[in-house]
């Protein structure tokens, strides 16, 4: 009984010194969990997943020309709590300060060695060295820096890549190509596009994050990653750089001579409605001119009243419905009409003593809203919604849906809406009581230009993924025939007449024909209406196609409150012909004589640079080696001589402005960034000149303007 009653006491005292082991365990556990000493230990060792940035897709013109690119940029931060560190920070810290401070020249380098020190005492696992972002040539040379050359294990140096959005043609930037905002995606923060194509295309665009787990072994930052980034895809454009480029010059210089509110110009191709050059310009509140600063093109900023460009719809309806014929003769009288209280007037009717009895031709040709408003009431005063079935049937009324979000609303006044009154149909008749953008005038001077076919504007033929189409949109027609072929050869012949023997006869051109109409409107002015305290804001335009004998072109442009003149034919008008003049030139290539009249500059074919890489794969591919992978510099450029091409290497030498002329848009852009410039961009193609000089002494932050042609 006694050996039993020691044995039940042993096994009790071993039962409860394990239970007191094991208490003592979870004190411990607990002490671990919530200690902050041991929290912070923790943190050498915790495992997190990261995405991995993917890189947005391209937006390319028709022939290849980046719009909207991502190049990659590098962001230093160090982790200062690497155990080997204490080997080399001391002896070091004070000749890394000195070379950050003189690449970066944002901090002295008693500033840097401050940072670091403060940063190294703290045991930062995360230090952003510099709030600047590098390219991958500066990384190189910074990864030589004191304590960074032992590398990342020994020196603690990360490296971040992201990309920077750019934009070569800043007039498309914020409107039809769109920018960069911050945003939300998937439910996380994150840039995402806005406006344009950058956000109607954002799915296509972003592609798809990858993700990596970044664990922290005693001070060591690794990086494995479990999912790489998928790319975005890329977007092929219908803009022609070189259209555009004359289309933006051209309506800028008219709004800084008028001094303008806003403007905007459109060029389309008839036979498929690609839309070539799209351009916008607005003031700010401080009365600045931006570039893209609303989309007047298509968005609700531009819909307005068209005025006189609307008249072409107006007599195509009658014809059409067999109401007249372009020898309909009209009494217009001295220029003043009075009926049901309402005045209507022929411009400069006190100047002319009116145009009196004429035809509807003569009507359309000199712009005579008496005659165009008697033509149309008389056949449809009271058949008004005939009148207005026939405008639908041109396709006026419908959406055009481009692809870009905001695009405006059409709206033409009805009976029964609220704003319908007896005098509506008179107003309508010459582009008043209703609201158009540019873009829809456009596409219907478009259609009479090609034989009734309206054609749906196209701004984007292709997304591209690697290099192959993964969709695609075609032309599409939204009417076969928007009218009967007598009616077209009628408007064809209106038009012309405004040319030949009309309000755009200063339009005329000796080597080609132009049709068109111009156009001048009284438009609202904000809330004050159309006349208060005598303040009038008119808009200019002119809508039109070329060569009118066998169109290839269409184009809108569009003015709004020039102070001075404001007529469209003296406004509009000239921006309109200087483009036709650039395109007859250039891409029709039948008047070799019309380019001094254009603003174009000579190329120089000759001189090539970029990258030896790329250049040698070039020269391989034409069977040419003249000796280019005997040179060590990263950069060469080529000539062209009698015998054959000559290549030289192209020195970049640190600290001056380096030479970028005969660069593609991507290697020029590149090199000047990372040598800390910054870079603004004019025109297209290779770099032809740069207001900095070549080798002289630069400064970090230093702004270069390039022009590319």
């Amino acid at each position: 009984m006694e050996v039993k009653q020691g044995i039940l006491q042993r096994l009790k005292a071993v039962y409860i010194g394990i239970l007191l082991i094991a208490v003592l365990i979870l004190l411990l556990l607990v002490q671990i969990q919530f200690s902050p000493k041991w929290s912070e230990k923790s943190k050498l060792f915790e495992v997190v997943q990261v995405p991995v940035q993917a890189r947005r897709g391209t937006i390319f013109a028709a022939d290849g020309s980046p719009l909207a690119a991502s190049i990659p940029h590098y962001s230093l931060r160090m982790d200062l709590s690497v155990p080997q560190l204490k080997k080399y920070f001391t002896h070091d810290v004070d000749s890394l300060a000195l070379m950050l401070s003189r690449f970066f020249h944002d901090k002295s380098a008693s500033g840097y060695r401050r940072a670091l020190t403060e940063a190294y005492l703290k045991g930062d696992h995360y230090f952003l060295v510099t709030s600047h972002k590098i390219g991958y040539d500066e990384l190189q040379r910074v990864r030589r820096f004191p304590i960074f050359r032992n590398g990342q294990f020994k020196g603690g140096l990360i490296v971040e890549q992201d990309y920077e959005r750019i934009y070569p043609l800043g007039n498309l930037e914020s409107r039809t190509l769109g920018k960069m905002k911050e945003g939300v995606w998937d439910g996380m923060p994150a840039q995402v596009g806005a406006f344009g194509l950058e956000e109607s295309f954002e799915k296509e665009l972003r592609g798809e994050d990858g993700l990596a787990e970044k664990e922290n072994v005693s001070g060591r930052t690794m990086e494995v990653h479990l999912d790489e980034p998928t790319d975005g895809c890329d977007l092929v454009t219908t803009l022609d750089v070189k259209l555009q480029d004359q289309v933006s010059y051209s309506l800028r210089k008219m709004l800084e001579k008028t001094k303008a509110k806003y403007g905007t110009a459109i060029l389309m191709e008839v036979k498929t409605g690609d839309i070539k050059a799209i351009s916008n310009f607005g003031r700010n509140s401080g009365g600045e001119l931006i570039q893209g600063y609303q989309n007047y093109a298509l968005g609700s900023a531009g819909c307005s009243e068209p005025g006189s460009t609307f008249k072409l719809a107006s007599l195509m309806a009658a014809m059409e419905d067999g109401k007249i014929d372009t020898s309909t003769i009209v009494d217009t009288g001295i220029g003043v009409w009075i009926t049901k209280k309402w005045k209507v007037t022929d411009s400069d009717h006190d100047k002319k003593g009116g145009f009196h009895q004429i035809t509807a031709k003569r009507v359309f040709e000199v712009s005579s809203n008496i005659g165009v408003a008697k033509l149309i009431t008389q056949n449809y005063a009271n058949d008004e919604r005939a009148f207005l079935s026939r405008i639908h049937e041109f396709g006026l009324d419908i959406p055009l849906k481009v692809g870009i979000s905001g695009e405006g609303a059409p709206y033409i006044n009805h009976p029964g809406d609220k704003t319908w009154s007896g005098v509506s149909l008179i107003q309508i008749s010459y582009g008043y009581e209703l609201k158009l953008s540019p873009l829809q005038i456009l596409s219907f001077y478009n259609a009479v230009a090609n034989d009734g076919c309206m054609m749906q504007p196209r701004l984007v033929k292709a997304v591209t993924e690697n290099g192959e189409v993964s969709r695609s949109f075609g032309t599409k027609t939204i009417k076969y025939s928007i009218c009967s072929n007598s009616t077209l050869r009628k408007a064809h012949a209106m038009l012309e007449g405004v040319i030949e023997n009309g309000t755009g006869k200063a339009l005329r051109s000796s080597n080609y024909k132009i049709a068109g109409k111009t156009g001048t409107a009284q438009v609202a002015n904000k809330n004050e209406g159309y006349n208060r305290k005598g303040n009038k804001v008119y808009q200019a335009s002119f809508a039109g196609y070329f060569p009118a004998d066998d169109p290839k072109y269409s184009c809108i442009v569009v003015i709004n409150h020039p102070l001075g003149d404001y007529y469209g034919a003296s406004v509009a008008g000239p921006v309109f012909r200087q483009i036709a003049d650039y395109v007859y030139a250039y891409e029709l290539g039948k008047d070799n004589e019309l380019k001094s009249a254009v603003k174009v500059e000579e190329d120089y074919p000759g001189l090539v640079a970029g990258r030896k890489k790329d250049i040698a794969r070039v020269l391989k591919d034409l069977n040419i080696m003249n000796g280019w992978s005997f040179y060590k510099s990263e950069w060469v450029e080529t000539n062209k001589e009698d015998d054959g091409v000559a290549i030289n290497s192209r020195e970049i030498k640190p600290g001056t402005i380096p030479n970028v002329k005969g660069m593609g848009l991507t290697d020029a852009v590149y090199l000047l960034e990372k040598s800390g410039l910054r870079v603004s961009l004019r025109g297209f193609g290779k770099v032809r000149s740069q207001s900095l000089r070549a080798g002289d002494p630069m400064r970090r932050g230093q702004n270069i303007m390039i022009t590319l042609g």
